[in-house]
Protein backbone atom coordinates (compact mmCIF):
# COMPACT_ATOMS: atom_id res chain seq x y z
CA UNK A 1 0.00 0.00 0.00
CA UNK A 2 2.85 2.37 0.81
CA UNK A 3 4.31 1.64 -2.61
CA UNK A 4 1.02 2.63 -4.25
CA UNK A 5 0.88 5.87 -2.25
CA UNK A 6 4.47 6.63 -3.25
CA UNK A 7 3.56 5.95 -6.88
CA UNK A 8 0.54 8.25 -6.62
CA UNK A 9 2.82 11.07 -5.48
CA UNK A 10 5.14 10.41 -8.42
CA UNK A 11 2.22 10.52 -10.87
CA UNK A 12 1.00 13.81 -9.42
CA UNK A 13 4.42 15.48 -9.45
CA UNK A 14 5.17 14.33 -13.00
CA UNK A 15 1.75 15.58 -14.12
CA UNK A 16 2.45 18.91 -12.44
CA UNK A 17 5.85 19.23 -14.12
CA UNK A 18 4.54 18.58 -17.61
CA UNK A 19 1.61 20.92 -17.00
CA UNK A 20 4.00 23.71 -16.00
CA UNK A 21 5.66 23.28 -19.40
CA UNK A 22 2.25 23.29 -21.08
CA UNK A 23 1.17 26.47 -19.30
CA UNK A 24 4.42 28.31 -20.01
CA UNK A 25 4.53 27.35 -23.69
CA UNK A 26 0.82 27.96 -24.30
CA UNK A 27 1.15 31.39 -22.73
CA UNK A 28 4.22 32.19 -24.83
CA UNK A 29 2.75 31.14 -28.22
CA UNK A 30 -0.82 32.25 -27.38
CA UNK A 31 -2.15 28.72 -27.85
CA UNK A 32 -5.93 29.17 -27.81
CA UNK A 33 -8.64 27.20 -29.57
CA UNK A 34 -11.20 29.96 -29.28
CA UNK A 35 -8.63 32.40 -30.62
CA UNK A 36 -7.90 30.13 -33.57
CA UNK A 37 -11.60 29.98 -34.48
CA UNK A 38 -11.87 33.75 -34.01
CA UNK A 39 -8.89 34.31 -36.34
CA UNK A 40 -10.59 32.24 -39.04
CA UNK A 41 -14.07 33.75 -38.68
CA UNK A 42 -12.96 37.36 -38.36
CA UNK A 43 -9.71 37.53 -40.37
CA UNK A 44 -9.42 34.33 -42.40
CA UNK A 45 -6.13 33.58 -40.59
CA UNK A 46 -5.60 29.82 -40.13
CA UNK A 47 -2.17 29.86 -38.47
CA UNK A 48 -3.31 29.29 -34.88
CA UNK A 49 -5.72 26.60 -36.05
CA UNK A 50 -2.82 24.92 -37.84
CA UNK A 51 -0.85 25.06 -34.58
CA UNK A 52 -3.73 23.27 -32.81
CA UNK A 53 -3.91 20.69 -35.60
CA UNK A 54 -0.14 20.17 -35.38
CA UNK A 55 -0.54 19.48 -31.65
CA UNK A 56 -3.25 16.93 -32.51
CA UNK A 57 -1.05 15.21 -35.11
CA UNK A 58 1.89 15.10 -32.68
CA UNK A 59 -0.29 13.61 -29.95
CA UNK A 60 -1.71 11.03 -32.38
CA UNK A 61 1.77 9.99 -33.48
CA UNK A 62 3.05 9.73 -29.91
CA UNK A 63 0.00 7.82 -28.65
CA UNK A 64 0.20 5.37 -31.56
CA UNK A 65 3.90 4.81 -30.84
CA UNK A 66 3.28 4.17 -27.13
CA UNK A 67 0.59 1.63 -27.94
CA UNK A 68 2.64 -0.05 -30.66
CA UNK A 69 5.49 -0.47 -28.17
CA UNK A 70 3.13 -1.98 -25.63
CA UNK A 71 3.70 0.85 -23.16
CA UNK A 72 0.09 2.08 -23.02
CA UNK A 73 -3.24 0.42 -23.80
CA UNK A 74 -5.51 3.10 -25.27
CA UNK A 75 -8.40 0.69 -25.04
CA UNK A 76 -8.39 1.36 -21.29
CA UNK A 77 -9.50 4.98 -21.53
CA UNK A 78 -12.83 6.77 -21.32
CA UNK A 79 -12.61 7.67 -25.00
CA UNK A 80 -12.54 4.30 -26.75
CA UNK A 81 -15.54 2.66 -25.07
CA UNK A 82 -17.51 0.75 -27.75
CA UNK A 83 -20.75 2.37 -26.57
CA UNK A 84 -20.56 5.90 -27.96
CA UNK A 85 -23.01 8.46 -26.60
CA UNK A 86 -23.00 10.47 -29.81
CA UNK A 87 -25.65 13.00 -28.77
CA UNK A 88 -23.69 13.78 -25.61
CA UNK A 89 -20.53 14.32 -27.64
CA UNK A 90 -22.18 16.57 -30.20
CA UNK A 91 -24.45 18.55 -27.86
CA UNK A 92 -21.88 18.76 -25.07
CA UNK A 93 -19.23 19.87 -27.54
CA UNK A 94 -21.58 22.49 -29.00
CA UNK A 95 -22.38 23.88 -25.53
CA UNK A 96 -18.69 23.98 -24.70
CA UNK A 97 -17.90 25.80 -27.96
CA UNK A 98 -20.51 28.47 -27.23
CA UNK A 99 -19.33 28.73 -23.64
CA UNK A 100 -15.66 29.15 -24.44
CA UNK A 101 -16.53 31.98 -26.83
CA UNK A 102 -18.61 33.79 -24.20
CA UNK A 103 -15.97 33.10 -21.57
CA UNK A 104 -13.05 34.37 -23.66
CA UNK A 105 -11.27 31.03 -23.82
CA UNK A 106 -11.54 27.30 -23.28
CA UNK A 107 -10.69 25.46 -20.07
CA UNK A 108 -6.93 25.53 -20.61
CA UNK A 109 -6.98 29.17 -21.74
CA UNK A 110 -8.95 30.06 -18.62
CA UNK A 111 -6.15 28.62 -16.49
CA UNK A 112 -3.49 30.31 -18.61
CA UNK A 113 -5.19 33.70 -18.39
CA UNK A 114 -5.78 33.30 -14.66
CA UNK A 115 -2.08 32.63 -14.18
CA UNK A 116 -1.30 35.80 -16.11
CA UNK A 117 -3.42 37.97 -13.81
CA UNK A 118 -6.84 37.89 -15.50
CA UNK A 119 -9.45 38.10 -12.74
CA UNK A 120 -12.24 37.41 -15.23
CA UNK A 121 -10.75 33.99 -15.79
CA UNK A 122 -10.65 33.37 -12.03
CA UNK A 123 -14.43 33.89 -11.96
CA UNK A 124 -14.85 31.63 -15.00
CA UNK A 125 -12.67 29.02 -13.27
CA UNK A 126 -14.95 28.97 -10.23
CA UNK A 127 -18.20 28.92 -12.22
CA UNK A 128 -16.86 26.30 -14.63
CA UNK A 129 -15.77 24.10 -11.72
CA UNK A 130 -19.16 24.32 -9.98
CA UNK A 131 -21.02 23.63 -13.23
CA UNK A 132 -18.75 20.70 -14.03
CA UNK A 133 -19.29 19.20 -10.56
CA UNK A 134 -23.06 19.61 -10.97
CA UNK A 135 -22.78 17.74 -14.27
CA UNK A 136 -20.66 15.00 -12.75
CA UNK A 137 -22.67 14.38 -9.59
CA UNK A 138 -25.37 17.04 -9.15
CA UNK A 139 -28.49 18.46 -10.78
CA UNK A 140 -27.08 18.60 -14.31
CA UNK A 141 -25.97 14.97 -13.99
CA UNK A 142 -29.62 13.87 -13.87
CA UNK A 143 -30.28 15.41 -17.29
CA UNK A 144 -27.02 14.12 -18.72
CA UNK A 145 -27.46 10.54 -17.52
CA UNK A 146 -31.19 10.19 -18.20
CA UNK A 147 -31.64 12.25 -21.37
CA UNK A 148 -28.38 12.47 -23.34
CA UNK A 149 -26.08 9.56 -22.48
CA UNK A 150 -28.59 6.74 -23.23
CA UNK A 151 -28.69 7.74 -26.92
CA UNK A 152 -25.72 5.82 -28.28
CA UNK A 153 -24.40 3.43 -30.88
CA UNK A 154 -22.36 0.35 -30.09
CA UNK A 155 -19.37 -0.50 -32.28
CA UNK A 156 -19.28 -4.03 -30.85
CA UNK A 157 -22.30 -4.76 -33.07
CA UNK A 158 -19.94 -4.81 -36.05
CA UNK A 159 -17.25 -6.65 -34.13
CA UNK A 160 -15.23 -3.64 -32.97
CA UNK A 161 -14.32 -3.98 -29.28
CA UNK A 162 -13.15 -0.37 -29.25
CA UNK A 163 -14.60 2.75 -30.85
CA UNK A 164 -11.35 4.12 -32.28
CA UNK A 165 -11.16 4.62 -36.03
CA UNK A 166 -8.54 1.93 -36.60
CA UNK A 167 -10.45 -0.79 -34.75
CA UNK A 168 -13.74 0.12 -36.45
CA UNK A 169 -12.18 0.07 -39.93
CA UNK A 170 -10.47 -3.22 -39.15
CA UNK A 171 -13.82 -4.75 -38.14
CA UNK A 172 -15.53 -3.39 -41.26
CA UNK A 173 -12.88 -4.92 -43.53
CA UNK A 174 -12.85 -8.41 -42.05
CA UNK A 175 -10.72 -7.82 -38.91
CA UNK A 176 -7.55 -7.01 -40.80
CA UNK A 177 -4.91 -5.71 -38.35
CA UNK A 178 -3.29 -3.69 -41.11
CA UNK A 179 -6.27 -1.33 -41.15
CA UNK A 180 -5.76 -0.56 -37.47
CA UNK A 181 -2.09 0.16 -38.12
CA UNK A 182 -2.72 2.29 -41.21
CA UNK A 183 -5.49 4.46 -39.75
CA UNK A 184 -3.29 6.70 -37.55
CA UNK A 185 -0.64 6.95 -40.30
CA UNK A 186 -3.20 8.15 -42.85
CA UNK A 187 -4.87 10.62 -40.48
CA UNK A 188 -1.56 12.03 -39.24
CA UNK A 189 -0.24 12.40 -42.79
CA UNK A 190 -3.42 14.20 -43.88
CA UNK A 191 -3.30 16.62 -40.96
CA UNK A 192 0.43 17.28 -41.37
CA UNK A 193 -0.03 17.86 -45.08
CA UNK A 194 -2.71 20.47 -44.43
CA UNK A 195 -0.76 22.12 -41.61
CA UNK A 196 2.48 22.59 -43.55
CA UNK A 197 0.85 23.43 -46.88
CA UNK A 198 0.71 27.06 -45.77
CA UNK A 199 3.90 29.09 -46.27
CA UNK A 200 3.09 31.61 -43.53
CA UNK A 201 2.75 28.81 -41.01
CA UNK A 202 5.96 27.12 -42.17
CA UNK A 203 7.74 30.39 -41.41
CA UNK A 204 6.16 30.65 -37.94
CA UNK A 205 8.78 28.70 -36.01
CA UNK A 206 7.38 29.66 -32.64
CA UNK A 207 3.96 28.26 -33.55
CA UNK A 208 5.48 25.05 -34.93
CA UNK A 209 7.51 24.50 -31.78
CA UNK A 210 4.49 25.38 -29.65
CA UNK A 211 2.22 22.90 -31.42
CA UNK A 212 4.79 20.10 -31.16
CA UNK A 213 5.41 20.72 -27.45
CA UNK A 214 1.70 20.83 -26.59
CA UNK A 215 1.16 17.56 -28.46
CA UNK A 216 4.20 16.00 -26.77
CA UNK A 217 2.86 16.97 -23.33
CA UNK A 218 -0.31 15.01 -24.08
CA UNK A 219 1.81 11.99 -25.03
CA UNK A 220 3.72 12.39 -21.80
CA UNK A 221 0.45 12.35 -19.89
CA UNK A 222 -0.50 9.01 -21.46
CA UNK A 223 2.88 7.58 -20.49
CA UNK A 224 2.59 8.78 -16.90
CA UNK A 225 -0.84 7.32 -16.18
CA UNK A 226 -0.85 4.44 -18.64
CA UNK A 227 2.62 3.08 -17.89
CA UNK A 228 4.30 4.60 -14.84
CA UNK A 229 1.07 4.74 -12.85
CA UNK A 230 -0.30 1.43 -14.11
CA UNK A 231 -0.45 -1.37 -11.54
CA UNK A 232 -1.47 -4.79 -12.85
CA UNK A 233 -2.84 -5.78 -9.45
CA UNK A 234 -3.30 -3.28 -6.65
CA UNK A 235 -2.48 -5.02 -3.34
CA UNK A 236 -5.37 -3.18 -1.67
CA UNK A 237 -8.13 -3.91 -4.20
CA UNK A 238 -6.56 -6.95 -5.97
CA UNK A 239 -7.39 -5.53 -9.38
CA UNK A 240 -5.80 -3.51 -12.17
CA UNK A 241 -5.34 0.11 -11.16
CA UNK A 242 -4.31 3.36 -12.80
CA UNK A 243 -2.90 5.20 -9.82
CA UNK A 244 -4.01 8.76 -9.00
CA UNK A 245 -6.53 9.15 -11.82
CA UNK A 246 -10.08 10.37 -11.21
CA UNK A 247 -11.55 8.12 -13.89
CA UNK A 248 -9.73 5.01 -12.71
CA UNK A 249 -8.39 4.57 -16.24
CA UNK A 250 -5.44 5.79 -18.28
CA UNK A 251 -5.69 9.57 -18.71
CA UNK A 252 -3.94 12.52 -20.23
CA UNK A 253 -4.63 16.22 -19.86
CA UNK A 254 -8.14 17.67 -19.77
CA UNK A 255 -9.35 20.83 -18.06
CA UNK A 256 -13.03 20.65 -17.16
CA UNK A 257 -13.72 17.74 -14.81
CA UNK A 258 -10.26 18.21 -13.21
CA UNK A 259 -11.24 21.78 -12.31
CA UNK A 260 -14.28 20.37 -10.51
CA UNK A 261 -12.10 17.85 -8.69
CA UNK A 262 -9.69 20.63 -7.75
CA UNK A 263 -12.50 22.57 -6.07
CA UNK A 264 -13.70 19.36 -4.41
CA UNK A 265 -10.22 18.74 -2.97
CA UNK A 266 -10.03 22.28 -1.60
CA UNK A 267 -13.48 21.98 0.00
CA UNK A 268 -12.84 18.53 1.51
CA UNK A 269 -9.14 18.94 2.27
CA UNK A 270 -9.36 17.16 5.63
CA UNK A 271 -10.91 14.08 4.00
CA UNK A 272 -8.01 11.63 3.86
CA UNK A 273 -9.56 9.82 0.87
CA UNK A 274 -9.04 12.92 -1.30
CA UNK A 275 -5.65 13.13 -2.97
CA UNK A 276 -3.94 15.24 -5.60
CA UNK A 277 -4.68 13.30 -8.76
CA UNK A 278 -3.15 13.56 -12.21
CA UNK A 279 -5.92 15.90 -13.35
CA UNK A 280 -5.73 18.18 -10.31
CA UNK A 281 -1.95 18.41 -10.59
CA UNK A 282 -2.40 19.31 -14.26
CA UNK A 283 -4.74 22.19 -13.41
CA UNK A 284 -2.33 23.60 -10.84
CA UNK A 285 0.67 23.14 -13.11
CA UNK A 286 -0.85 25.09 -16.01
CA UNK A 287 -1.60 28.07 -13.74
CA UNK A 288 1.93 28.02 -12.31
CA UNK A 289 3.56 27.64 -15.72
CA UNK A 290 1.56 30.48 -17.21
CA UNK A 291 2.27 32.74 -14.23
CA UNK A 292 5.99 32.01 -14.47
CA UNK A 293 6.04 32.87 -18.18
CA UNK A 294 3.96 36.03 -17.68
CA UNK A 295 6.23 37.25 -14.89
CA UNK A 296 9.44 36.42 -16.77
CA UNK A 297 8.27 38.22 -19.92
CA UNK A 298 6.71 41.09 -17.96
CA UNK A 299 3.28 40.46 -19.46
CA UNK A 300 1.56 39.80 -16.12
CA UNK A 301 -1.37 42.22 -15.89
CA UNK A 302 -4.34 42.47 -13.55
CA UNK A 303 -7.50 42.58 -15.64
CA UNK A 304 -11.15 42.69 -14.59
CA UNK A 305 -14.61 42.99 -16.11
CA UNK A 306 -15.41 45.98 -18.30
CA UNK A 307 -19.13 45.94 -17.45
CA UNK A 308 -21.93 43.95 -15.84
CA UNK A 309 -22.78 42.48 -19.27
CA UNK A 310 -19.17 41.34 -19.65
CA UNK A 311 -19.38 39.57 -16.30
CA UNK A 312 -22.69 37.88 -17.18
CA UNK A 313 -21.27 36.63 -20.49
CA UNK A 314 -18.27 35.10 -18.76
CA UNK A 315 -20.39 33.46 -16.06
CA UNK A 316 -22.79 31.99 -18.62
CA UNK A 317 -19.75 30.84 -20.59
CA UNK A 318 -18.40 29.12 -17.48
CA UNK A 319 -21.70 27.29 -16.90
CA UNK A 320 -21.84 26.10 -20.52
CA UNK A 321 -18.21 24.98 -20.49
CA UNK A 322 -18.67 23.06 -17.25
CA UNK A 323 -21.80 21.30 -18.48
CA UNK A 324 -20.60 20.82 -22.04
CA UNK A 325 -17.09 19.66 -21.14
CA UNK A 326 -18.28 16.92 -18.79
CA UNK A 327 -21.11 15.86 -21.11
CA UNK A 328 -18.77 15.61 -24.09
CA UNK A 329 -16.09 13.87 -21.96
CA UNK A 330 -13.61 16.66 -22.50
CA UNK A 331 -12.74 20.15 -23.66
CA UNK A 332 -10.62 21.45 -26.53
CA UNK A 333 -7.66 19.73 -24.90
CA UNK A 334 -9.44 16.78 -23.28
CA UNK A 335 -11.30 15.79 -26.44
CA UNK A 336 -9.70 18.06 -29.04
CA UNK A 337 -6.19 16.67 -28.48
CA UNK A 338 -6.14 13.95 -25.81
CA UNK A 339 -9.26 12.21 -27.10
CA UNK A 340 -8.35 12.62 -30.75
CA UNK A 341 -4.92 11.14 -30.07
CA UNK A 342 -6.75 7.81 -29.57
CA UNK A 343 -8.67 8.28 -32.84
CA UNK A 344 -11.91 7.71 -30.89
CA UNK A 345 -15.04 8.31 -32.96
CA UNK A 346 -16.65 10.18 -30.05
CA UNK A 347 -13.72 12.58 -29.96
CA UNK A 348 -14.21 13.49 -33.61
CA UNK A 349 -17.88 14.20 -32.86
CA UNK A 350 -17.01 16.33 -29.82
CA UNK A 351 -14.37 18.19 -31.83
CA UNK A 352 -16.95 19.00 -34.53
CA UNK A 353 -19.45 20.12 -31.90
CA UNK A 354 -16.93 22.45 -30.23
CA UNK A 355 -15.98 24.11 -33.50
CA UNK A 356 -19.63 24.47 -34.56
CA UNK A 357 -20.61 25.98 -31.21
CA UNK A 358 -17.79 28.48 -31.30
CA UNK A 359 -18.52 29.54 -34.87
CA UNK A 360 -22.23 30.03 -34.08
CA UNK A 361 -21.38 32.10 -31.00
CA UNK A 362 -18.97 34.29 -32.96
CA UNK A 363 -21.54 34.81 -35.70
CA UNK A 364 -24.12 35.78 -33.07
CA UNK A 365 -21.76 38.23 -31.39
CA UNK A 366 -20.92 39.77 -34.76
CA UNK A 367 -24.64 40.10 -35.56
CA UNK A 368 -25.29 41.82 -32.22
CA UNK A 369 -22.48 44.28 -32.79
CA UNK A 370 -23.70 45.01 -36.31
CA UNK A 371 -27.26 45.53 -35.08
CA UNK A 372 -26.04 47.92 -32.39
CA UNK A 373 -24.25 50.17 -34.89
CA UNK A 374 -26.63 52.86 -36.22
CA UNK A 375 -27.10 52.89 -40.00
Amino acid sequence: MQETEHLAAWVAWLAFGLAVIFGAVANRVNFCTMGSVSDIVNMGDWRRMRMWLLAIATAMAGAAFLEAMGLVDLGKTIYTNPRVSWISHLFGGFCFGVGMTLGSGCGSKTLIRAGAGNLKSVVVFLVLGISAYMTLKGLFAIWRVNVLDPIRFDTSVIGAARSDLGTVLSAMFGNKPVMRQLAPVIVIAAIAGFVFANRDFRQSREMIVGGVIVGAVIVGGWYITGHIGHVAEDPKFLEETFVATNSGRAESYSFVAPVAYTLELLMFWSDQSKIVTFGIAGVLGVVVGSAAMALSTRTFRWESFASAEDMVNHMVGGVLMGFGGVTALGCTIGQGITGLSTLALGSFLAFAGIIAGSVVAFKYQYWRLSAAVPA
